[in-house]
């Protein structure tokens, strides 16, 4: 079947998603009304509350939110065939993400920009803030841990990645000076900088960087992971305006382009997918399809991170309501455009059945490794691109949306510390620089405590991200709910969504147990059973809190 069937079903579907259900969702459900001040202007104070231009405020959401996880969760996804995958990235950007991202930014926006774990205490209840603020907790932990182990590994095996890696650090810098002090055009500075940054993906692979292989007795990987965080931390205190903005901004017409190339390469080339559309031969030991597929996917469908993100850095610089509906659901239309990307490129990158089978040996292979490989193919194919410089655009499209996300990740981290703080009245917990330091150090002893040397540590927890992640994306549309439901607005098209995503994640959850249990892996057993508890506590709270409000509007 030709690769092009699915990237015009696909795009085509999430444009149409847009331009009408996201609409209705605005005008109807969500009632968006721009007379209402946004906490951006209410609370301004040039730091983490600072009222932005729509287009860069969807640059810095979506790029945040779009990690390395819409790339890998699609592209080991495949394994069960192109079909399943296809579908629920479609299904799951126009439904279930555009309602989640968009919903967390509005529910945060009417609440003085809180955390939808703070906001937790007052829609649901105190036990239940307690509980959600630990899983969001244990996702970022995941999130920066991990992405920094990802990001560490495509810099080692590509060097040629480096210099355009680091250096769109710098360009965002210059970006933010140029858009903010010397209030210059943002069309030419958008130009510009998106030029400039392609000009480093071309002079990356003629000056690649290794660094030595041991550094004081540290191998690269572990210094390039520190290197990592130690940008991360500064740019976490950084105001958002300075370097955050810009550099998510910038990166994602960056990597906008990227996808317009490729998809460009598709038509073009018009390559085969030879993956099946359902896969009936998958390696001995892959899990049933139902519900692993809905865990394995989940950014590039519907993400917790996401609502983390929309309620942690983007609803505090949300100029007004009404471009909660561009930055929202059309950052999960990104997100969904660069899944579908995956997708085909895991699929239709490789010349046959016999070669795609010979990567998808075993459940977990895939991932970056398929979307570099396959990707780098059609863009050769398609567009004539040297076969190193293809490789090194995909190998840094990956790195700076897990770069991206692994800043904000770190500053939403950080802003879990400082409301721990306000909760329980701890002075100096509330404040950016400790909560900052804690925040880093909590990811290092994950990374190093339990990983050793090399620092991958992040990755002995991970195969209990899909499944956290997707309780907190299921966690946060109860949220959600609760609130429509105390307003007198049908909660109907939230409620749905949220009911098929927790009965997913819980079967995962059981079978994840069962799994960890007959490979006596008690460590991951106990972390399961943790989240499992909490999932089932948090779900009855919530529950119990539509209940009463809906008996509340029974007796009025």
């Amino acid at each position: 079947m030709s690769a092009i069937i699915l990237v015009v079903l696909g795009l085509g579907g999430m444009a149409l998603g847009y331009i009408f259900y996201s609409r209705f969702i605005a005008e109807k459900i969500f009632q968006l009304d721009d007379s209402r001040p946004t906490p951006a202007h209410e609370f301004e104070d040039g730091v983490d509350f600072v009222p932005t231009n729509k287009y860069v405020l969807w640059g810095h959401h979506f790029t945040s939110v779009a990690g390395a996880a819409p790339i890998v969760g699609p592209a080991i996804a495949v394994i069960w065939g192109w079909l399943p995958a296809f579908l629920w990235v479609t299904i799951g950007t126009i439904f279930f993400a555009g309602m989640h991202d968009f919903g967390a930014i509005w529910a945060s926006v009417r609440n003085k920009a809180r955390s939808v774990g703070s906001l937790t205490g007052d829609v649901v209840g105190k036990r239940a803030r307690s509980v959600f603020m630990i899983v969001i907790f244990l996702v970022l932990l995941m999130v920066n841990a991990v992405f920094g182990v990802v990001i560490a590994g495509l810099l080692i095996k590509n060097p040629g990645a480096v210099i355009p890696v680091w250096g769109a650090i710098v360009v965002a810098l210059v970006i933010g000076q140029l858009i903010y002090r010397a209030k210059a055009s943002l069309v030419l500075v958008s130009v510009v900088g998106v030029a400039v940054l392609y000009a480093l993906i071309y002079v990356g692979p003629q000056v690649p960087i290794s660094l030595p292989e041991k550094i004081m007795g540290l191998s690269a990987s572990a210094s390039w992971i520190i290197l990592l965080f130690a940008y991360a931390a500064i740019a976490s205190l950084l105001p958002v305006w300075m370097l955050l903005q810009p550099r998510d901004y910038i990166n994602g017409l960056q990597l906008f382009v990227g996808l317009g190339l490729l998809y460009g390469a598709v038509l073009i080339a018009n390559p085969a997918v030879v993956a099946p559309a359902i896969n009936s031969n998958v390696p001995v030991g892959t899990p049933s399809m139902i519900p692993l597929l809905f865990v394995t996917i989940a950014c590039g469908a519907i993400s917790g991170f996401h609502g983390l993100v929309a309620s942690g850095t983007t609803s505090k610089q949300l100029n007004k309501e009404s471009d909660a509906r561009f930055v929202g659901y059309f950052g999960a239309v990104g997100e969904g455009a660069l899944a579908l990307a995956a997708i085909v490129a895991a699929t239709a990158g490789f010349a046959t059945l016999a070669d795609w089978e010979a990567v998808y040996s075993a459940f977990g292979q895939g991932g970056v490794g398929a979307f570099v490989t396959g990707g780098a193919t059609i863009l050769s194919a398609g567009l004539g691109f040297n076969a190193e410089i293809a490789a090194t655009l995909l190998t840094v499209m990956a790195a700076l949306f897990a770069g991206t996300t692994m800043d904000t990740g770190l500053r939403l981290q950080r802003y879990i510390f400082q409301e721990w703080g306000e909760i329980y009245n701890i002075g100096w917990l509330g404040k950016p620089l400790p909560a900052t330091l804690l925040a880093v150090i909590s990811c290092l002893i994950l990374a190093f405590g339990a990983g050793g040397a090399d620092g991958s540590g992040g990755l002995l927890i991970w195969p209990l991200f899909g499944t956290t992640n997707q309780l907190l994306a299921g966690l946060t549309l109860l949220v959600i709910a609760v609130m429509l439901v105390r307003r007198r607005v049908t909660a109907t098209y939230v409620i749905v969504p949220l009911a098929f995503l927790l009965l997913m994640t819980l079967a995962a959850l059981l079978i994840q147990l069962r799994g960890f249990y007959l490979k006596q892996d008690w460590f991951l057993f106990g972390l399961d059973l943790v989240v499992l508890v909490a999932a089932i506590l948090v779900t009855l709270e919530c529950v119990s809190a539509l209940r009463t409000e809906k008996r509340k509007l029974v007796q009025s």
